[in-house]
């Protein structure tokens, strides 16, 4: 297999609708939605939101609304999932929810599935109402999901109107090897959470791609890649900006998630020994530097994964600067 090149693959756009210190939820969707008719103009392919719950920094909770506001927003960017957490909810409801997204905004929705809580497990129980739903029935979820946009389905006795009929394409979106294998054996798309999971990339890549079967949907595998990005200028700019995103992983591992805090000059003093390891560990596929730094950076993530596609996320407290940072990235990877 030849070497991919940077220009050679597609760019899109991870956003977990960061609610900055200080600020609201409006505030966050409004940014949001510039970010997005931004990248739209640089050509990103898609832009995806993230089922979060419970967590005071994040705002797309309300997945499915949030994509049909950013989708009416702009004009041509594919918008959706990354992902639904499908088992915090009924098959047919999420048939119908991106049903009636795929008509309103037709040939432009993509649906991503999760099978993680997508927060604590307190509110785990609030949402699927049995702590023991770990996800388990996920392959069971999928298959029923499905089936309510196939309109030739034996199991459509109760049909999803709007759904049936749509082609909506399904993604499976994963942090370890299970969802990998589940869509090589489904002959589905696949992406993988580097952003947060750094160590599982190359095992579960490979999965995916020795275990893959032909489907109608794909005749060979198409692998996405998450990852943290952020470009500046300089490279002493582009390390201070990456501190915001660091400073809130940090809280998590406290158990004391927050809104994202503004970049400090330095993380010394910030966190112990134990907790700037854990950090590291999960942060570290993280691209930060100058365009020159970004570029190189981004060629040996290629280079290591052979993504088909690079899902990009930018957790910067700046409006500004999050949407300079998107720049740097598309002049990096331009021919």
């Amino acid at each position: 297999m030849a070497a991919k090149q940077l220009h050679e693959i597609k760019y899109s756009v991870l956003d977990l609708a960061s609610i900055t210190e200080g600020s609201t939820a409006s505030t966050a969707f409004q940014n949001s939605l510039t970010l997005a008719q931004h990248v739209e103009k640089l050509g990103y392919h898609r832009y995806w939101v993230a089922e979060h719950h419970s967590m005071p920094g994040i705002a797309s909770s309300a997945t499915s609304v949030v994509i049909g506001y950013l989708a009416a927003g702009t004009s041509k960017i594919r918008v959706g999932s990354g992902g639904i957490m499908l088992p915090n909810h009924a098959s047919l409801v999420i048939a119908e929810q991106f049903g009636t997204l795929e008509a309103m905004y037709p040939g432009r929705i993509d649906l991503g599935l999760g099978r993680a809580p997508g927060s604590d497990q307190r509110t785990a129980m609030a949402l699927r109402g049995d702590i023991r739903n770990q996800g388990q029935d996920f392959p069971h979820q999928l298959e029923e999901l499905r089936s309510y946009f196939d309109p030739a389905s034996k199991h459509n006795a109760v049909r999803a109107i709007p759904g049936e009929g749509q082609k909506v394409p399904i993604w499976l979106l994963g942090s370890s090897g299970f969802s990998a294998r589940l869509a090589a054996n489904l002959g589905l798309p696949f992406a993988f959470a580097s952003h947060f999971s750094p160590e599982n990339t190359l095992p579960a890549l490979a999965i995916y791609r020795d275990h893959f079967k032909p489907s109608d949907v794909l005749s060979e595998p198409y692998a996405m890649v998450g990852m943290n990005v952020f470009a500046a200028d300089t490279t002493e700019e582009a390390k201070k900006l990456a501190t915001s995103h660091q400073q809130q992983f940090l809280s998590l591992i406290r158990n004391t998630p927050g809104q994202l805090p503004p970049p400090v000059d330095t993380m010394e003093g910030r966190w112990n020994p134990y907790e700037e390891a854990a950090v590291e560990k999960n942060l570290k596929s993280s691209i930060i530097g100058n365009p020159i730094e970004v570029k190189e950076q981004l060629q040996k993530f290629l280079d290591d994964t052979q993504a088909d596609e690079m899902m990009i996320n930018s957790s910067i407290y700046d409006q500004t600067a999050r949407l300079h940072s998107y720049e740097i990235v598309t002049e990096a990877t331009r021919k």
